[in-house]
């Protein structure tokens, strides 16, 4: 009398090649559930005071740049109108060369793409300006 091990068949099992996630889903879920339950202990064991917002109203100077970005994109340097930012960088060179280095304001619209103002903050970069703003109007108080 023997005794044969494997399928009755002869033929040899096949290895499974699929993952069983089942226990990974499992523990992820326990780890979420300790890390949203400890989360709120740690978070306020550290006092800490954040500093409070003041928005301080500036004089514009004479010598300050004053740029202007419409809804259609379009760049405006003290209300002559920009070919593109090759033309603005002329001008912002001669501008970062002088001493005092004059500040540059940009005014954009509200609905326009945050893409037209990066053109233009990335310009003052390469130009070499150091101080860049942004004009703001504060919120309505009714």
């Amino acid at each position: 009398m023997s005794m044969s091990v494997g399928s009755d068949s002869g033929d040899e099992d096949q290895v499974m090649s699929e993952i069983n996630t089942t226990p990974l889903v499992d523990i992820m879920l326990v780890l979420l559930i300790i890390f949203l339950i400890t989360s709120p202990v740690v978070l306020k064991l550290q006092k800490i005071k954040l500093p409070e917002e003041t928005n301080q109203v500036i004089q514009t100077k004479p010598e300050d740049v004053n740029i202007v970005v419409n809804k259609d994109g379009d760049i405006y340097w003290n209300q002559k109108k920009m070919k593109d930012t090759n033309e603005l960088f002329d001008f912002l060179k001669v501008e970062a060369v002088k001493l005092p280095q004059p500040e540059v304001h940009v005014r954009g619209d509200q609905e326009t793409r945050y893409e037209s103002i990066g053109k233009v903050i990335y310009t003052t970069q390469r130009a070499g300006i150091q101080k860049v703003g942004f004009i703001t109007e504060p919120p309505d108080r009714g």
